[in-house]
């Protein structure tokens, strides 16, 4: 059984730190022995011998074997920025080993020099090490990896976080077959260990080994919560009474279809279909984050591209009767300098407020100080709790990349010249008439304000119309064409 597994440390986040290269070696934390039971290996620092038995040098070449093993891995590679550039950097893809042995998680092995490193990376059956003994490099292409979703597991049960968890976890769940990602999961602010993780397993008789254990998996004496990472997914959408397009955005967020952060195979594909297509990227500014909209079901965003800031949405309830959009975005411009997104279904007491940001105290103060009342009636004023936050803000950017597409392929018909006039007649002089330099008549009538498009995700069996006020100030980019114009804060009021 494998001594160590792949890190759960999130690599990609490290990097930054770990590029710099320990100037201060660590000490073993092998136990001396006695001389005629050991092995001798020069130190990094040059100061003496590292001495220690051979089956803790075994040990410690397979942990650094399997740690750098990790590093190059389909499961880490491509998806790590830091890593991606080192292999990337030189047509044969050798990455000096110096550089590795530098990273966080390398610095154990500090101490026992480079050609130590060298010398056990050697026995590894995926990397190879160049003639030099200074560079090491994969065996084979990187491919995409395929099952990621159906070979991990969810466990609940691990307490709170000590010095050593991670190692720990690793070797826990080595027993039951090798691993290539344990990630303990942590709360999104706070960044606080929630007491579970998802596992990747190498393959789906680990997976099926772990699940059906008998007895079943124990961390301290305490039996754990254990089930596959899609059984966990399906419990969080039915507590949330997810259904339909929604239910699906939960699912590819929680890890059914893609990766937060950098993505190899996404960018050398975006690049590829770009130079293919030859049209304009369009792009969406959402919390403070420009994300790529792709043509996928008229607008789409990938669910991984999506940041997710906490605190920067408010509920409303109490209201009775129709509520304005005015009556909460009015009081609001003061403060904010881009208009709220506002959600509300006629006839309800509640309704969603949304920001471009987390909410100071401060902030929050203001609003219910300002809006203490709506259509008359007081209301309160709350924080989503995080999975429904979550999921609303998905949608919000679902809905809203619909709207930023359809604004970027109008502008591309109907903009500049003799354009097309009514309904995507032509314009100009023809039979639009009064089309002038913009598309219908009076030119692009988002300037006089646009009633919002009903979302095309509705979810199915949904019979409530939902009405949505389109983002405030949301920017779509295109590339090579100028900034779109974009609506005027006053609109008016939904009939749906």
């Amino acid at each position: 059984m494998d001594a160590a597994a792949a890190p759960v440390e999130n690599v990609a986040d490290l990097k930054a730190e770990e590029a710099k290269p320990t100037t201060t070696p660590e000490v073993s934390d092998a136990a001396p022995v006695s001389q005629e039971a050991s092995t001798s290996t020069p130190a990094a620092d040059g100061t003496g011998d590292v001495t220690m038995s051979e089956e803790d040098e075994k040990d410690k070449a397979l942990r650094a074997v399997r740690q750098i093993e990790f590093y190059f891995a389909d499961a880490n590679l491509p998806y790590d920025k830091f890593m991606w550039t080192l292999h990337t950097a030189n047509p044969e893809h050798w990455v000096p080993i110096s550089t590795v042995a530098s990273f966080k998680r390398m610095r154990e092995f500090t101490p026992l020099g480079n050609d130590w490193l060298a010398n056990a990376l050697k026995s590894s059956a995926s990397l190879e090490v160049d003639e030099t003994n200074s560079k090491v490099r994969r065996r084979t292409e990187v491919t995409e990896p395929k099952g990621q979703f159906e070979r991990s597991v969810y466990a609940k049960g691990f307490g709170e976080e000590v010095p050593g968890l991670q190692q720990k976890l690793e070797a826990f769940f080595n027993q039951y077959g090798r691993t290539n990602a344990v990630r303990m999961r942590r709360e999104e602010n706070t960044k606080n260990f929630k007491g579970s993780v998802f596992v990747e397993f190498d393959d789906m008789s680990s997976v099926e080994k772990f699940l059906s254990a008998d007895p079943k998996p124990t961390w301290d004496g305490k039996e754990l919560l254990i089930m596959s990472k899609e059984a966990y997914c399906e419990m969080k959408i039915k507590e949330k009474g997810l259904t339909g397009k929604a239910a699906q955005f939960r699912k590819e967020a929680m890890g059914g279809a893609g990766r937060k952060g950098f993505n190899a195979f996404k960018e050398m594909a975006d690049k590829k279909g770009g130079k293919a297509k030859g049209k304009p990227e369009v792009f969406l500014d959402f919390l403070g984050q420009r994300i790529r909209v792709h043509e996928e079901d008229g607008g789409s965003v990938k669910p991984e591209d999506i940041p997710f800031v906490k605190g920067a949405t408010l509920k409303f309830d109490g209201a009775e009767g129709d509520v304005s959009f005015d009556e909460i975005k009015a009081p609001l411009k003061e403060r904010f300098a881009r208009v709220p997104f506002v959600q509300y279904n006629k006839g309800d007491t509640w309704g969603y407020v949304a920001f471009d940001k987390a909410l100071s105290e401060e902030d929050v103060a203001y609003v219910r100080e300002k809006i203490g009342t709506l259509s008359a009636k007081p209301v309160t004023w709350s924080f989503l709790d995080e999975d429904t936050e979550k999921t609303f803000q998905i949608e919000r950017a679902s809905a809203a990349a619909k709207r930023a597409l359809h604004f970027s392929q109008k502008d591309e018909r109907g903009s500049g010249g003799r354009g097309r006039g009514r309904g995507g007649a032509r314009g100009g002089r023809g039979r639009g008439g009064r089309g002038g330099r913009g598309g219908a008549r009076g030119g692009d009538r988002r300037d006089k304000g646009e009633k919002a498009d009903k979302p095309a995700d509705e979810q199915a069996g949904d019979k409530r119309k939902r009405t949505i006020e389109p983002d405030g100030g949301a920017f779509v980019g295109a590339r090579g064409q100028g900034v779109p114009a974009i609506a005027s804060a006053k609109k008016p009021k939904t009939d749906e």
